[in-house]
């Protein structure tokens, strides 16, 4: 533990100068190295004893450069909002939305590739109700996930703020939903000891970074500082889609095959206890076969499962669609690890 400790403590400080330098990022950076160390549902609170140890450090640098027009607007929407988050935390899979926020943040890929010639319009003016709505939204997402710097890091770029205006602006819209995720998860018991110890490693190099950082800032041109912004987002939604992927085909138990004959050809999907085919007959066409519950029968069919179930170990029900024909349901009946196939 001791050495996965001091390995966090040192990356951590690297990611924090990174999401310094980015405008944020540091938490989905961290996100995959965790999922590595603890479960899903206990990585917000190791993230969130970091961010807010490194939102209230760069307060204390930064802030001077705070705006507070944003701040205002931002911070009154998002406390419900991670109130929210973080109660479904117990509820929500955690790794399908920041599947989601993976995908959100690869599509700033094309802005890697604007043209320094090319300026990107900035100083946006945005309505009060949509500063209020990314708000809300930030919260939400922070609520679950236990980051969400990079995310936005586009909509304070659109509003043309300097540097250390995003730094400083960001730490302090963040730093109260921080805390409130904070309480939220130890009275949700989404904590343990390794947790804390994780955490009390990320809070302590966060500090290291804070102080360190306002010596880099000054050196970075305002075109390198966004394309470096840029490319954190796109870096760290690559690294998030593949640890969330592997996760969620290890513990959703998602398998996928194909198998072909002289006349079929068959694609098929398992998640969880659901399977989805999609199959390829010479004779036939096309077919999708999708796995059912007893539940969904009715009438006759629901009649025929109860029969058959009386007599076989085991009966699994697919409903078939298929081009220009009706809808169709197979039975497959194993009694003695024999399969025996009837359609209706």
């Amino acid at each position: 533990m001791i050495l996965k400790i001091v390995l966090l403590f040192a990356g951590t400080i690297l990611a924090f100068w990174i999401s310094a330098i980015s405008g944020g990022g540091a938490s989905l950076i961290l996100i995959p190295i965790l999922n590595l160390l603890l479960p899903t549902s206990l990585v917000p609170f190791s993230l969130t004893i970091g961010t807010l140890t490194s939102s209230a450090s760069r307060i204390a640098v930064f802030k001077q450069h705070i705006n507070w027009k944003i701040f205002l607007w931002f911070v009154p929407f998002s406390i419900p909002a991670v109130l929210l988050g973080a109660y479904l935390i117990k509820y929500v899979n955690p790794n399908y939305l920041q599947l989601v926020v993976a995908f959100f943040l690869i599509a700033n890929l094309p802005q890697l590739f604007v043209s320094k010639n090319k300026k990107e319009e900035t100083g946006t003016s945005y309505p009060k109700s949509a500063l209020a709505v990314i708000g809300f939204t930030a919260g939400f997402i922070s609520g679950i996930t236990g980051a969400v710097g990079l995310l936005f890091n586009r909509f304070y770029l659109k509003l043309g703020l300097k540097k250390e205006e995003i730094v400083a602006t960001r730490a302090a819209n963040e730093v109260g939903l921080h805390l409130i995720k904070l309480i939220i998860y130890i009275s949700l018991g989404l904590y343990s000891k390794t947790a804390l110890w994780l955490g009390v490693a990320i809070a302590a190099a966060a500090i290291v970074s804070s102080y360190t950082v306002k010596y880099i800032l000054p050196h970075l041109s305002e075109n390198l500082f966004r394309k470096v912004g840029y490319m954190a987002m796109v870096v760290s939604g690559i690294t998030l889609l593949t640890s969330t992927t592997g996760k969620i085909i290890q513990q959703d138990q998602v398998v996928v095959n194909a198998s072909a004959t002289e006349n079929k050809k068959v694609y098929a999907m398992s998640w969880r206890n659901t399977r989805l085919a999609l199959e390829y007959k010479t004779n036939k066409g096309l077919e999708i076969e999708k796995s059912i519950s007893p539940e969904e029968l009715s009438g006759k069919l629901k009649d025929q499962y109860h029969i058959l179930n009386e007599y076989y170990d085991e009966v699994h029900i697919e409903k078939v669609f298929a081009f220009g024909k009706e809808v169709t349901h197979e039975f497959y009946c194993y009694k003695n690890n024999v399969l025996t196939k009837f359609k209706a």
